[in-house]
């Protein structure tokens, strides 16, 4: 499906990314079951069986058997497993569940023992994502536009305008918190629900209450334009083979009128365009101190085939660099930063009337267009330990056959001293993993009928 929309890299990128995350997820099982002295039966990218259905088209691509563990490559490409010993899970292994509990076995163990097994998927997705941003942070540090800095204001979309915003207005605060990022201004809205944009217009404060239903409109609409840093409109690049290209348009011009009308910004420019379609339309700029006219025409698709320059040449950006030590510090505090604000988004779907899970939900598809279409290994990085994230706290809900499941009978265990029976397990796991089934279908569908809603 990824391929279908032109996403062969984005695809790509998904898979490895995956690939990775699973079996390093795997490995933290496999690391406190063999650190407990449990065996592993089973080490598997991928199922080697039609996921959830253990006894359907059983085979794999690859597998080698080393010591008391087949390692091995599954056919099926959605998740992957340890299958331990004296454990019911998605194997759902019955038979081997009759017979007496062997001292190797998952059973066998104790109650702290067998937490820490099930918790070790989810410790290792936190510890890859600190890693790898520690590795990202000290190879690149970190660079952001302070709102204080925006200093043309904003360029607002339909939806901005349609609550108040209007292009040039400065934002100063979110429900009348300050916001010292200005790419954190929509989250921190969209995560606090908020009510009010305090902003100034014209060197007045002034207060813009967000009527119900704008972060809904804003998260559908799926396009990231509802505000963002006002810029000139100076050319970055030029299409070869576009409308901009024939103009004689170049890298560097700076765009001074549209049709004779003078302009200054990206957005007046969009503007005039979008009202000049399959019209003819003349560019004023400004190149090496020459002023020239650039005669065009629109055309259907509105593109005229150039890429501006963008806030990062205009305004002046913090920069901040790490060496080795502070990298891991800001990896680590970058880590729960992201679980935190993960959660609180998760939770909105369920507690929120703005969020509606039929449009926050989705697939594999959407997976994958997170990922750039052109690789960028600081982009792959960055989304990689993201999607690590993802995995640790959807492995931690209290669904049984993910983690949480096993932990919350664990923790029973361990508070009441009575350790819930194999059979209630087993419908448990079974029920849970139905669950599974029904979400992986209901995401995917909604990614298949936005897909060729399109």
């Amino acid at each position: 499906m990824l391929l279908m929309s032109g996403g062969a890299v984005q695809a790509l990128q998904l898979l490895a990314a995956l690939s990775l995350l699973i079996l390093l997820h795997e490995f933290g099982h496999y690391f406190f079951a063999r650190l407990f002295k449990t065996r592993v039966e089973k080490f598997y990218l991928f199922f080697d069986f039609l996921f959830p259905f253990p006894g359907l088209l059983n085979f794999s691509l690859f597998k080698k058997k080393k010591g008391d563990t087949e390692y091995g490559l599954g056919w099926f490409p959605l998740g992957g497993y340890v299958k331990i010993a004296g454990m019911v899970d998605e194997s759902m292994d019955k038979e081997a569940m009759k017979q007496p509990p062997q001292p190797w076995e998952y059973r066998s163990k104790k109650p702290w023992q067998r937490l820490f097994i099930m918790l070790g998927g989810i410790i290792m997705n936190v510890l890859v994502a600190i890693f790898i941003y520690a590795l990202i942070f000290g190879i690149w540090g970190e660079e952001y536009l302070p709102t204080q800095n925006a200093k043309f204001g904003i360029a607002v979309d339909s939806i901005g305008e349609s609550i108040g915003l209007r292009n040039g207005d400065k934002i100063t605060g979110v429900d009348g918190k300050k916001v010292d990022r200005f790419n954190k201004i929509v989250p921190e809205m969209i995560f606090s629900e908020a009510k009010v944009l305090n902003i100034e217009r014209d060197g007045a404060g002034m207060d813009i209450a967000i009527p119900q239903g704008t972060v809904r409109k804003i998260i559908k609409a799926q396009r990231g334009t509802f505000i963002q840093a006002r810029t000139p409109l100076v050319i970055d690049n030029v299409n070869d083979k576009s409308e901009a290209s024939k103009m004689g348009l170049k890298a560097g011009d700076s765009v001074i009128a549209v049709n004779g009308q003078p302009i200054m910004f990206y957005d007046e420019f969009e503007k005039i365009k979008r009202a000049s379609v399959n019209m003819p339309i003349a560019l004023t700029v400004v190149r090496s101190g020459a002023i020239l006219t650039l005669n065009g025409k629109v055309p259907d698709t509105k593109i005229l085939g150039f890429a501006p320059k963008s806030y990062a040449a205009f305004f002046t950006l913090d920069k901040v660099t790490y060496n080795p030590i502070s990298a891991m510090g800001k990896g680590f505090t970058h880590t729960f930063a992201e679980i935190g604000n993960y959660w609180r988004q998760l939770k909105l779907i369920f507690t929120s009337k703005e969020i509606k899970a039929s449009e926050s939900v989705g697939g594999i598809v959407s997976f994958g267009k997170m990922f750039p279409s052109e690789f960028d290994w600081q982009s792959f990085l960055m989304l990689t330990a993201f999607v690590s994230i993802i995995l640790a706290v959807m492995n931690l809900l209290p669904v049984p056959g993910l983690d949480g499941g096993y932990v919350i009978f664990l923790l029973f265990e361990m508070i009441t001293g009575k350790q819930v029976s194999e059979k209630i397990m087993e419908r448990a796991t079974t029920v849970g993993l139905i669950l599974l089934l029904a979400l992986m279908v209901y995401a995917n569908g909604l990614d298949i009928f936005r897909l060729f809603s399109k």
